[in-house]
C-alpha cells in the first residue's frame, strides 16, 4: 500500500499543477464573438485587412486580443515573428512594449500609496534629494534653430509631486522627438549611454533644466522612469523585483520583464523589419536578449499578448484578478479619471490627442466626441513606441491588446483598429 502512494504522489502533484495552469486561463475563458456581443462576420474583415498588410509587408506580424464581458472574443496572430529568419508569430510571442511599461510602473508605484508609504502630493525631493531643488527653462518654445546653450533658467514655482511624475506634469521630458531646447539639451546629455542603473540615471536627469514649471504643462516624458526609481527607495527592492511581487507573480505575468535572459523563452522575441529598428533621434529598438542594470519603469519592459490582457482585466474588475487584489476598486477609479482639465495645459507634443486627458498612467476619454476616432467616456488607452498598444473600454466591458514591432505604422493601426473592433459590437 505504501510503494503505491509514493508512486501517487508525484502524479497527483502533476495533475494539481496542471489544474494551477488550466486555472490562470479560465480566468480569460474562451467565446464565440457573438456570445459576447461582437460580430463574426466584421471581425473576419478584420483579419482578412491583417493578413493582406501582413502580405504586402506593411507590417512583419502581429498579435491581437479582444476580451469583452470577461470572456476571449478574438484572439489571433499574423504574418512574421521574425521576418528576417521567417518564422511564423504566434500568440504566446514576446514584444517589447516600451511605453505600455508605464501603466504597469504606475500601479506598482500606487501600491505603495495604499499601504500609506508614499502620498501623491509628497515632493519627489522626499525620496530623490537630488530632485528638490531644480531649474527650469523659460522659454522653451519649439524651434529646430534654437540654441540650447542660450536658454533662460529660473527656480521651481513648487517642486516635483509624486502625481506629477505620474501624471507627466513634472516638467521631465524625452530627448528622442520635438525641438525645443530641453529636448536637444536631453538629447546631447546621452542619459542612457552606458547603461546605468536607476539611481544613476536619476543622477545624470537632475543635472537637466526642466521643459515647464511642475504641475503646469503635460510634456511626455522620463517622469515614469524617475517614478521607478522612487520606487526601488520607498520599497528598498529593485524595480522588477518589486513588481514582480506585487504586480506580475499574483496576476500570473510569467513573461512580463526588463529583459529576457532565459535562452528557452529568446526564440519567441518578435521582430522588426530591419529597416524599422529606428524609434526617434538617437533610438533604436534594443535587444532584450542582453540583461543591463536599467529598468526602465517608463520604456523598458517586454511582455505577450495575454500577460498584458491579465493585467488590463484586473484593472477592468477594479484591481482583482483570480482572487489576487492588486488595487482597491477606488484607486483603479481615481487613476483612471483625467487628472488635468482645467488645472493643466497640453503642451506642444500632447500625444493623447483632443477629447482626452490624462490620469495616473493612461490617457482617459473625456468624452464620446471630438477626437478623429472611437471610443467612450471613461475609457483609457496607451502604447509603445515601437507598434504596440492597448485601450479599455469600461462602458463597453472590453479591452484590446495589439501587438507589432513596426514603428512607423503604430498610429495607423491604432486608429484602424479602433474603427474596426468597434464596428464588430452588435449588442
Amino acid at each position: 500500500m505504501m510503494t503505491i502512494r509514493r508512486a501517487a504522489y508525484p502524479l497527483a502533484l502533476l495533475i494539481w499543477l496542471v489544474l494551477v495552469s488550466v486555472g490562470l486561463a479560465q480566468s480569460l475563458p474562451m467565446a464565440t464573438p457573438e456570445e459576447v456581443g461582437l460580430s463574426s462576420e466584421r471581425l473576419a474583415v478584420l483579419t482578412e485587412t491583417l493578413r493582406a498588410n501582413v502580405a504586402k509587408s506593411e507590417i512583419p506580424g502581429a498579435v491581437l486580443l479582444i476580451v469583452r464581458k470577461g470572456k476571449i472574443g478574438y484572439f489571433e496572430a499574423f504574418g512574421a515573428l521574425d521576418p528576417q529568419t521567417h518564422t511564423s508569430m504566434t500568440k504566446d510571442a514576446i514584444f517589447r512594449i516600451h511605453s505600455m511599461s508605464k501603466p504597469i510602473t504606475t500601479v506598482a508605484a500606487m501600491t505603495l500609496f495604499e499601504d500609506g508609504k508614499t502620498g501623491l502630493e509628497e515632493p519627489v525631493g522626499k525620496y530623490l534629494p537630488q530632485l528638490m531643488k531644480l531649474q527650469v527653462a523659460a522659454d522653451n518654445k519649439p524651434d529646430p534653430e534654437a540654441d540650447p546653450s542660450k536658454l533662460t533658467l529660473v527656480p521651481t514655482n513648487r517642486p516635483i509631486s509624486i502625481q506629477d511624475l505620474m501624471r507627466h506634469t513634472s516638467g521631465f521630458t524625452y530627448g528622442f522627438f520635438g525641438t525645443t531646447p530641453v529636448k536637444k539639451l536631453y538629447l546631447e546629455s546621452h542619459l542612457i549611454d552606458g547603461d546605468p542603473t536607476n539611481a544613476e540615471f536619476v543622477d545624470r536627469i537632475a543635472k537637466l533644466p526642466l521643459s515647464y514649471q511642475p504641475g503646469t504643462t503635460w510634456d511626455y516624458s522620463h517622469s515614469t522612469d524617475v517614478l521607478g526609481r522612487l520606487i526601488e527607495v520607498v520599497s528598498g527592492k529593485s524595480l522588477f523585483a518589486y513588481e514582480k511581487e506585487r504586480i506580475l507573480d499574483p496576476l500570473g505575468m510569467t513573461d512580463t520583464s526588463f529583459y529576457v535572459t532565459d535562452p528557452a523563452k529568446q526564440s519567441r522575441i518578435a521582430e522588426p523589419f530591419e529597416k524599422d529598428r529606428r524609434i526617434g533621434e538617437g533610438a533604436v529598438i534594443g535587444d532584450p536578449r542582453q540583461a543591463g542594470k536599467w529598468e526602465s519603469g517608463g520604456g523598458g519592459m517586454v511582455s505577450t499578448a495575454m500577460d498584458y490582457a491579465r493585467f488590463l482585466q484586473m484593472m477592468l474588475n477594479g484591481g482583482t484578478l483570480d482572487g489576487k487584489r492588486i488595487l482597491g476598486p477606488k484607486t483603479v477609479a481615481y487613476m483612471t479619471t483625467d487628472h488635468l482639465a482645467g488645472v493643466v495645459a497640453p503642451g506642444p507634443y500632447y500625444l493623447p490627442g483632443p477629447g482626452y486627458g490624462f490620469g495616473l498612467g493612461f490617457a482617459v476619454r473625456r468624452e464620446a466626441g471630438v477626437s478623429p476616432f472611437q471610443g467612450s467616456p471613461g475609457e483609457y488607452y496607451w502604447g509603445g513606441v515601437a507598434g504596440t498598444a492597448f485601450w479599455v473600454d469600461p462602458s463597453e466591458k472590453m479591452f484590446v491588446v495589439f501587438m507589432m514591432q513596426s514603428p512607423p505604422q503604430r498610429v495607423h493601426y491604432r486608429s484602424m483598429l479602433r474603427e474596426m473592433i468597434y464596428a464588430a459590437i452588435v449588442e
